[in-house]
């Protein structure tokens, strides 16, 4: 039986069209080096087996970021002040969120990700969570999204993106990315932003190819999304995972390898051939240090005001400002 939505929850779905994903999709498969961007790993089962790969032993960035979060949320409240309207780009079960709720007061949060049933879930919960919280969900392709919508209370506009996202991808699209997501803000708007942080190859690699082979399954997944999606006839079975750390670039680099030649439909009049052995990029998961990033975040027009990270320094979470002279249009 279905809940009733929460008075205190708006739910918007600004979804693409199938056609423009069937357009993309296959303009990655045809590529010299074929790839999907990592974005179609979230579909409602992908979202949920990404949440097991969180809790997972291998697994550190999420229990470390979560830790950071816990311990210094009054501290980030400070930079970005009480009653903001917080929006969190890629949202999923706004898990992290809850642990700045309370210290920031928000007047309004909008999560916004791709998987409408996820995020139809997740809104709904945390209004019930959180009854004195007005929570917008956004149902959207982010990345491309280019106003936040109208009808949100007044306040300071501050963009909340946990969980080393960023490093999915290349650092010169990683500083067109925070432009992009500048014209979300207000003239004394900033970012909360998590990036994971330079390590061995050790314990990257192992973070990437866990055990229990749970990446392994969220990797496959992005093949029955797109099944989904738009119609295509991908077989998990005929693709295995691989993921490695690239010393050189700083990256993870995560690929399906094709375990025989094959011919896949994309559900239309097109056949995708792929040998044995071929390979799909899936992700890129670059690392940062401090110097890396910031090269990226004034790369963008935002100065880093504040950061915090583990006794380890596996993770950093860093407050962004605005540089002067660089206030959204």
């Amino acid at each position: 039986m279905d809940h009733p939505t929460p008075d205190n929850v708006v739910i918007s779905d600004l979804h693409p069209p199938v056609s423009d994903k069937r357009a993309e999709i296959q303009k990655g498969l045809q590529l010299q080096q074929k790839c999907i961007d990592p974005k179609y790993f979230y579909d409602a089962r992908g979202s949920a087996l990404f949440e097991q790969i969180t809790e997972l032993p291998e697994y550190y960035p999420t229990r470390t970021e979560r830790l950071i979060l816990e311990q210094n949320a009054k501290a980030m409240a400070e930079c970005c002040g009480q009653g903001c309207v917080l929006i969190e780009p890629g949202s999923g079960s706004s898990e992290k969120v809850r642990l700045l709720l309370n210290a920031l007061k928000p007047v309004a949060y909008v999560p916004m990700d791709i998987s409408s049933d996820f995020l139809e879930s997740s809104a709904r919960q945390l209004a019930q969570e959180y009854p004195w919280l007005h929570v917008h969900a956004v149902c959207t392709d982010y990345v491309n999204q280019e106003e936040v919508l109208e009808g949100l209370p007044d306040g300071r506009h501050m963009v909340f993106y946990p969980g080393s996202t960023l490093g999915n991808m290349k650092p010169v699209d990683a500083i067109g990315f925070l432009q992009h997501l500048a014209r979300w803000l207000n003239l004394d708007g900033g970012m909360l932003i998590g990036v994971d942080l330079h390590k061995s190859t050790r314990v990257l690699e192992a973070a990437y190819n866990d055990k229990q082979g749970v990446t392994a399954q969220f990797n496959l997944n992005i093949l029955r999304n797109i099944n989904t999606l738009v119609g295509s006839n991908f077989d998990p079975d005929n693709f295995s995972h691989r993921a490695f750390y690239n010393e050189q670039e700083r990256r993870i680099e995560m690929y399906l390898v094709s375990r025989k030649n094959q011919v896949v439909n994309l559900g239309n009049d097109i056949g995708i051939k792929l040998t044995r052995g071929e390979t799909i990029h899936t992700e890129n998961s670059y690392k940062f240090t401090r110097e890396s990033f910031q090269d990226v975040a004034e790369g963008a027009g935002f100065r880093i005001q504040a950061g915090w990270s583990d006794d380890q320094c596996l993770f950093g979470v860093y407050y962004l400002g605005l540089m002067t002279g660089n206030a959204p249009e």
